[in-house]
């Protein structure tokens, strides 16, 4: 699964620079496969599919931090637990219900996003 961050956000940017996968976004920001990864040109995702490393992607939330769920990995293969999470000062970065993955997937989400 990938990890959301709820509203009960102070917009602190703590969980920000903790994640390996640069799948952390101030609110309004738009995002790309590329930041922070090594992730360049055009690939198949394991769960988005065909993408383009430089396209930019509407932010999630316009007024929140977010995560974007196909950069989450819930830090497998980095940490022990998803960094946003131990470091949030609310805990407002929880498990997405609706977002399922094992740790097959997230772990081939890792080698795309970081080659």
């Amino acid at each position: 699964m990938a990890i959301i961050i709820t509203d009960d956000c102070i917009n602190c940017g703590a969980c920000e620079p903790e994640c390996p996968n640069t799948a952390i976004y101030e609110g309004a920001a738009k995002w790309r496969f590329s930041d922070g990864t090594g992730f360049t040109g055009k690939g198949a995702h394991p769960t988005a599919g065909d993408v383009d490393a430089d396209k930019e992607n509407d932010a999630i939330s316009m007024d929140l931090y977010y995560i974007s769920p196909e950069k989450c990995t819930e830090c497998v293969g980095f940490h022990d637990e998803p960094q946003c999470a131990a470091v949030c000062p609310v805990d407002c970065c929880i498990d997405d219900e609706d977002v399922r993955e094992s740790e097959e997937v997230l772990l081939s989400k890792k080698t795309f996003l970081h080659v």
